[in-house]
């Protein structure tokens, strides 16, 4: 990937996080997918008041890519916090485990605060021992 295709990237997973719904956490967090195809599709946490329906940032994003026919990926970036970005926000447990579903262990996560200051992390990295279809 390129470093004008990672800032796009981020761009977009900043623009998302403000279409967050977090009444009771404050915490916003954007999500950018990269398709194999080249689009991008954004997602946001979106909370709710019984707490287990709420869904994050990077399975919104999964989920709207799924739905309009993508099963391939190049890339996604995350960004979150409660007020700016101010520090690196990873994607948990549940949605590392989402991405195995579909995406190489070599699958590169970007982790980023701005387009100027982030990070990339394999999947294998954030979920060394996962579980996928190989084990079943």
């Amino acid at each position: 990937m390129s470093d004008n295709n990672i800032k796009e990237l981020i761009n977009a997973a900043i623009k998302a996080r403000k279409n967050a719904y977090t009444p009771y956490s404050d915490f916003k967090v954007g999500a950018a997918l990269l398709t194999a195809d080249g689009d991008i599709i954004r997602g946001c946490n979106v909370e709710n008041a019984a707490y287990s329906p709420s869904i994050c940032a990077e399975r919104t994003a999964i989920s709207a890519a799924i739905a309009c026919g993508h099963k391939n990926f190049t890339a996604i970036a995350v960004v979150g916090g409660k007020d700016e970005l101010a520090d690196n926000c990873y994607p948990c447990g549940v949605c590392r485990q989402t991405l195995t579903e579909f995406c190489p262990p070599d699958f590169p996560i970007i982790i980023a605060q701005s387009p100027e200051n982030y990070k990339i992390m394999t999947l294998s990295e954030l979920l060394p021992h996962s579980f996928s279809s190989e084990n079943l």
